[in-house]
């Protein structure tokens, strides 16, 4: 590089650094110029921000001041209509009463913010409770029928929802519920809930009572929801009561009038184990409703005890009503009318089968509330059980009585009657064995199966069965003809063997006894030997007893034609008697009145043709028709003649 090049680059360096150092010496002047002006400006707009903050601290104060005044308007009109306005209301007075609590709490303004909270709080008390009282209505117990699975023209039954309130409503309700236990402090809300539920549950339970109690009137229900299902239904209405009242006296048989009140009163009586039974259920089914309601207003930790206290009222009429049935029913076993105790079997069967939703629904409750059902259980098992032993008791007992005998040797009321409760057990038959299973004092009744229960059911038919033949044996007694004693027992053996097996009564008590069938073919048979009996003072006299050796065409003496003639004598007559008397006695089986005639028809048309043969060629009698006044044949006619009162 040469010279003058070098000095070039030299000098423009020079320059540079020049330019650079009198840069730098503005920027320090320039800086040391802005930097106090900047702080300054700083400190300006940190003052500006305290000041704002300081306005704006004292407005938010003063309104503390202004919030009564504010919110009177509101508060004087209450929530209704505008809830979120009034809680929005509500809010600011909370937080004045907060702001004077802890930075002015001597403060006049503290008084009067807190009655404005008061006075806020009891008119959300005040609105909860009109809200609950002006929506709460009954459920119809056409609805209530649906929910509980009676409308049987629905093919596929459908989970009825019941909606006890408005969904606006409820929200609203919801939303106060949760303001009062999270500000309000305040559990009276729950009482108020409570009560108000707890009514209108009684008052659905009272208006299907009173449903089933206008429809009785009519003896049908007409609605489809309300008709009554006939299989294994909560609704299944029990067969016919017997119709037959039981006095001190004994069975008092009801004539034809008095069964006809007795049946209509019976009808009334179905109407009313139906809506007890309905109610039962509905219970069931409200209160479950009412439970899930209940979820959505009161708190988790409150909600057992608010529902145990809701289903008290309606719970409690259930429970006397149900020991109003025991009472009555105890009154008629008092009087020996044991037909009272078939009111309690449909029932207690219902009670029974609802147990295990009725304990599921009534979980957590009060021990003393949940032991409300298995208490009734245990006493209509309890007056279930005596009436039947007392039944039996009274089969056994039945005084006999002359002018209560059938004059024609039929069937006795006491036969029919107790046959007639026998066969109303079979449709209760696990029901009635319990009732018996429950008395029981031994170890293995205290967890009976259904097998130890129906064999003490065949024992108890087998037991009344037995009274009744001995009952019946001592009452033939009263009779003083033994044809008719055996007539009377005949036809009674006879009923009872038809009777059973005609149901199934005969299988029930083959369970622990089954030879019976066999024993009362056998008393049949017998009394029908008892009876053919009181044909031998007829028959004796067509015997060859003293009856005379002789030719044909010998003269007798006359004390061998005198014995010939009383022979015919004592036929006729006795022939005349029994028929005369027999006509208006009873058989009435068919089947049985047949073959007692056919086989009383061989045994006599043969000993009477004999007898005639005998005599055909003696001549005892100028007269003989006077004697021979019955042909074989008209005999047979005379003996098809029994048992016919029409001929």
């Amino acid at each position: 590089m040469s010279l003058s090049a070098a000095n070039m680059i030299l000098w423009l360096s020079s320059c540079q650094v020049s330019i650079l150092s009198s840069f730098e010496s503005r920027l320090m002047q320039l800086e040391n110029s802005i930097i106090p002006v900047h702080k300054q400006t700083e400190n300006l707009q940190r003052l500006q921000e305290n000041v704002d903050k300081t306005l704006s601290c004292l407005d938010h104060v003063i309104s503390y001041y202004h919030v009564a005044k504010d919110t009177d308007k509101i508060i004087r009109e209450g929530p209704a209509g505008r809830l979120d306005e009034y809680l929005a209301c509500i809010a600011k007075i909370q937080k004045a009463v907060e702001y004077f609590q802890d930075n002015n709490p001597d403060s006049p303004e503290l008084n009067t913010v807190k009655a404005r909270f008061e006075k806020g709080k009891e008119l959300l008390e005040v609105e909860f409770r009109s809200l609950l009282m002006r929506y709460s209505k009954p459920v119809p117990p056409i609805l209530i029928l649906d929910a509980i699975g009676d409308n049987e023209d629905m093919e596929v039954q459908e989970d009825v929802t019941l909606e006890h309130l408005p969904e606006a409503v409820l929200q609203d309700i919801i939303c106060i519920s949760a303001w009062l236990v999270e500000y309000g402090r305040n559990q009276d809300f729950m009482n108020v809930y409570f009560q108000v539920r707890s009514s209108q549950l009684d008052r659905s339970i009272k208006g299907l009572k009173e449903h089933f109690r206008k429809n009785s009137a009519t003896s049908a229900i007409h609605s489809p929801a309300v008709q009554t299902k006939r299989k294994e239904t909560p609704t299944k209405k029990p067969p016919k009561r017997p119709g037959f009242e039981h006095d001190l006296r004994g069975v008092k048989h009801l004539s034809d009038d008095k069964h006809g009140a007795a049946a209509g009163k019976d009808d009334v009586l179905d109407i009313e184990i139906d809506s007890y039974i309905h109610c039962i259920s509905a219970f069931v089914k409200l209160a479950q409703s009412e439970y899930t309601l209940l979820t959505e207003i009161i708190p988790e930790h409150h909600q057992k005890k608010t529902f145990d206290s809701l289903i008290q009222e309606a719970l409690d009429n259930l429970m006397l009503e149900g020991d109003n049935i025991i009472s009555a029913a105890r009154r008629a076993i008092m009087r020996h009318d044991y037909s009272a105790v078939l009111t309690i079997f449909p029932i207690l069967r219902h009670l029974k089968q609802t147990k295990p939703d009725f304990d599921a629904t009534l979980q957590g409750t009060a021990a003393s509330t949940k032991n409300k059902l298995p208490a009734l259980i245990t006493s209509m098992e309890t007056i279930g059980a005596k009436a039947l032993e007392e039944f039996a008791d009274s089969i056994k007992n039945d005084p006999d009585k002359e002018y209560n005998m059938p004059k024609d040797g039929t069937v006795h009321e006491l036969t029919s009657n107790a046959i007639l409760f026998l066969q109303q057990l079979l449709d209760f038959q696990e029901t009635a064995g319990a009732m018996l299973a429950s008395q029981e004092s031994s170890s293995s009744a205290s967890s009976y199966s259904s097998e130890f229960s129906r064999r003490l059911l065949s024992t108890y038919i087998y037991k009344v069965l037995g009274n009744l033949q001995l009952n019946l044996s001592n009452k033939a007694k009263v009779y003083e003809d033994p044809a008719l004693r055996a007539v009377f027992l005949h036809n009674n053996y006879n009923y009872i063997l038809k009777s059973l097996e005609k149901s199934e009564l005969i299988q029930l008590v083959a369970v622990t006894h089954k030879k019976v069938e066999g024993s009362y073919r056998e008393l049949i048979e017998q009394e029908i030997q008892n009876y053919q009996r009181s044909w031998l003072k007829v028959t004796e006299h067509l015997t060859e007893r003293n009856i005379p050796a002789f030719q044909p065409g010998t003269k007798l003496k006359d004390k061998e034609r005198q014995i010939i003639k009383d022979k015919f004598k004592g036929f006729n007559d006795g022939l005349e008697e029994l028929c005369k008397i027999q006509q208006g006695w009873a058989v009435p089986d068919k089947g049985q009145r047949d073959a007692i005639r056919q086989a009383q028809k061989r045994v006599v048309s043969e000993a009477y043709r004999a007898f005639l043969q005998r005599c055909a060629n003696i001549s005892f009698t100028k007269n003989p028709e006077k004697y021979h006044r019955y042909s074989p044949e008209q005999v047979e006619v005379m003996i098809d003649k029994l048992f016919d009162t029409s001929a």
